[in-house]
């Protein structure tokens, strides 16, 4: 079985709904008008604008639709959630906190105010990609402005303890942000459960539009603007409003919490089955990331004696589009900061594959995933002499 394009890199970008793109439509045809000017075009904007802050809120359990605001990305929300809240709070100290698996949009971020003079202290993981509240708790000192701890990883999927990790820095009286990227949408958010002060969406993750996201920042939190120039978002965001993207983004925000239920049960059967096919067909290869508290849609594997990059070209050609564990794709000779910071030697984390499934996906796609892949570290670890002399050591063994 076979298609021009089978698609296993949903955690990368999803397509958008037909129901999402039926709702922005309108606003890029007839309903044009700029949501800041008086006239009639313009306030049905404002309204569409309002109306999206409202739909969101109640998506992430958000007390008021005013703790809403909308950014061009997730990375620009991350962005605006530690630099402003470090350039608030520098008074009171400036001292940083994040986890060596997070994404490169609060990492850079972080590094950045390294470089202007703030102090990072990077919190390791365990060999599930786990952040322990503990070490959160023995970080922090007087001088802490802002916490940084990603709610799912991007590549190893692994779902972090939020609302234990939030419960330490409220204790402490520090600002508390997540990266919930890759979490919303697949799994349930409530910010005011989870006791968080800042966390960012991002909308193309969970069948939205590109270029759309969403910052929450719960009221009474002061973090300094990110961007400069007009009124929008009520003083805090300048630039005109995306008026199709904010609607995009609440409709598919709306449907992913509607239909969670139904898409984790798809999801979970998906990638359980892609593991049992790859782990019983296939010898030396290590799952990344827990198996407990994992994305549904998330399986990181690594094969021994393979290069990642190489077994996402075969895949490529067999028209399976996935993502690696591996740095190699984009140019970089380095494997995957997330896979070094599990424990993976660099020879293993270089051989690593992420599948991330979606609803489009069907069982017969993943049979076929197996069975390519089958084929592909065979053919790949026969032309592998440290595979050869791996498998030749064993027989001397046995």
């Amino acid at each position: 079985m076979q298609k021009q394009i089978i698609y296993f890199d949903h955690a990368a970008t999803t397509y958008v709904k037909p129901e999402v793109f039926e709702a922005m439509k309108p606003y890029f045809l007839q309903e044009y008008g700029n949501p800041s000017s008086i006239y009639s075009i313009g306030r049905s904007n404002r309204k569409a604008v309002e109306d999206a802050r409202i739909s969101v809120a109640k998506s992430l359990g958000a007390a008021e639709p005013s703790e809403i605001y909308f950014t061009g990305s997730g990375t620009e929300a991350d962005n605006w959630a530690i630099k402003g809240a470090a350039q608030a709070l520098r008074k009171k100290g400036k001292h940083i906190i994040t986890s060596s698996i997070e994404h490169p949009a609060v990492m850079a971020t972080c590094e950045f105010l390294k470089k202007e003079g703030y102090d990072l202290t990077i919190i390791p993981v365990d060999s599930e990609g786990l952040v322990h509240p503990d070490d959160v708790d023995k970080a922090i000192r007087p001088d802490t402005v802002i916490v940084s701890i990603m709610m799912a990883n991007n590549e190893i999927g692994t779902i972090q303890p939020i609302k234990e990790i939030a419960q330490v820095c409220r204790k402490h009286g520090v600002l508390f942000h997540t990266d919930a990227v890759q979490a919303a949408g697949n799994i349930p958010i409530d910010v005011k459960d989870l006791g968080v002060d800042l966390l960012s969406v991002s909308g193309h993750k969970f069948y939205g539009p590109k270029g759309t996201g969403v910052l929450y920042i719960r009221k009474g939190v002061r973090i300094e603007n990110f961007i400069h120039g007009g009124h929008q978002e009520r003083n805090r965001r300048a630039g005109t409003e995306n008026v199709p993207g904010i609607v995009g983004l609440a409709k598919a925000l709306e449907l992913a919490v509607e239909n969670m239920d139904a898409h984790t049960r798809k999801l979970t059967s998906l990638r359980d089955r892609a593991l049992k096919g790859i782990t019983e067909r296939i010898p030396y290869v290590r799952v990344n990331g827990s198996l407990e508290r994992r994305l549904p849609g998330n399986l990181n594997v690594s094969f021994r004696f393979v290069e990642g990059e190489s077994v996402l070209l075969m895949l490529d050609m067999k028209g399976i589009k996935a993502s690696s564990g591996s740095a190699c794709t984009s140019g970089s000779l380095d494997p995957s900061h997330v896979l070094l910071a599990i424990g993976l030697p660099h020879e293993i984390a270089h051989g690593s594959l992420r599948l991330s499934f979606g609803e489009i996906n069907t069982e017969e796609e993943v049979d076929y995933l197996v069975d390519s892949l089958v084929e592909i570290l065979d053919k790949l670890r026969n032309m592998s002499p440290l595979y050869e002399d791996f498998v030749k050591g064993e027989n001397k063994n046995v």
